[in-house]
């Protein structure tokens, strides 16, 4: 006998939108101004950065394309919708916030027996700019980062922005002071190596939901037990818990209840209270039962755990 027990669909990221918009037009206004004064300024730290920005505000195209398609309904062959395009966001700007950190630290490494001439006032200006800029859009993706993959890869990206920009202004500073050049090959050298942890956790998230791997908030031997807890239930098989979305895991399990609650038709109430149990002790937004007589699960016991 199958059953199942539902809430709705709804995610996380789509009250970010009009906050990714605005950050997206703040981080290209700063590349726009990084690569004029890398230009003129010859400053490494600086185009490295720009480099940064521009595949920042790629990947926060990308997330806010995604939370977009994100609301679109579930409908046809799509039963869940656009929502897990939100994820291939997510991997797509850990790759991209990869490649840009090993061009940034090869070029560096390149430049360090040959750093050129820098306009340190050029450098400390548009750095200035660009750490403002990159403070706001911090304040804006703030509260909204634990919600959504998408918005965190974006904070995330932000945030390296920040740091890359305040790397930036040290080393101005320092080649302004000393008129040693070299300080720009290494906050170069710094803002790529800052990159790549980030990318490395994004990934490994996004991958993880793709992968289908359970929740890592969401213990199944936890819930294994507590299902089991539920009056009329003798055994659980088939348990399974997975991420469709940011904000949205889901689980499915075969229960097995007593033939003497069968019996009495205390099917229907065995199934909400498994619901309830669920709402009450763990954050799952969906979840589906396949109830089952003690019979057939003896039947099922050489396929299934």
């Amino acid at each position: 006998m199958g059953a199942g027990h539902a809430h709705g669909h709804g995610t996380a990221a789509g009250a970010s939108r009009g906050r990714l918009a605005a950050v997206l037009g703040l981080t290209l206004a700063v590349f726009v101004a990084e690569v004029v004064g890398a230009v003129v300024s010859g400053s490494l730290a600086l185009l490295a950065d720009a480099g940064h920005m521009a595949t920042d505000a790629l990947g926060i195209g990308l997330a806010l394309g995604a939370v977009t398609l994100a609301q679109r309904p579930a409908r046809g062959r799509r039963t869940f919708g656009w929502q897990r395009v939100e994820i291939l966001a997510a991997v797509a700007n850990g790759l991209l916030l990869t490649s840009v950190a090993v061009v940034v630290v090869v070029e560096a490494v390149r430049r360090i027996g040959d750093p050129p001439e820098i306009d340190s006032t050029v450098v400390l200006a548009v750095a200035a700019v660009g750490l403002v800029a990159n403070l706001a859009g911090l304040a804006l993706l703030h509260r909204r980062r634990q919600g959504s993959l998408a918005v965190r890869g974006a904070h995330l990206e932000v945030l390296g922005d920040a740091l890359g920009s305040v790397a930036v202004l040290v080393a101005g500073g320092v080649v302004a002071l000393t008129g040693w050049t070299p300080a720009d090959t290494v906050a170069a050298l710094l803002v790529g190596c800052l990159v790549l942890p980030r990318a490395w956790a994004l990934l490994r998230e996004s991958l993880d939901v793709l992968l289908e791997a359970a929740p890592r908030d969401v213990d199944l031997d936890r819930v294994r037990a507590h299902l089991l807890g539920v009056d009329g239930v003798v055994g659980v098989h088939d348990l399974h818990a997975w991420t469709i979305t940011s904000g949205l895991p889901v689980l499915s399990a075969h229960v097995v209840v007593s033939d003497e609650a069968l019996a009495a038709g205390h099917g229907g109430w065995v199934l909400d209270a498994l619901g309830a149990c669920l709402g009450d002790h763990f954050d799952v937004a969906h979840c589906t039962f396949q109830i089952e007589a003690e019979a057939h699960a003896d039947h099922e016991a050489p396929v299934h755990d």
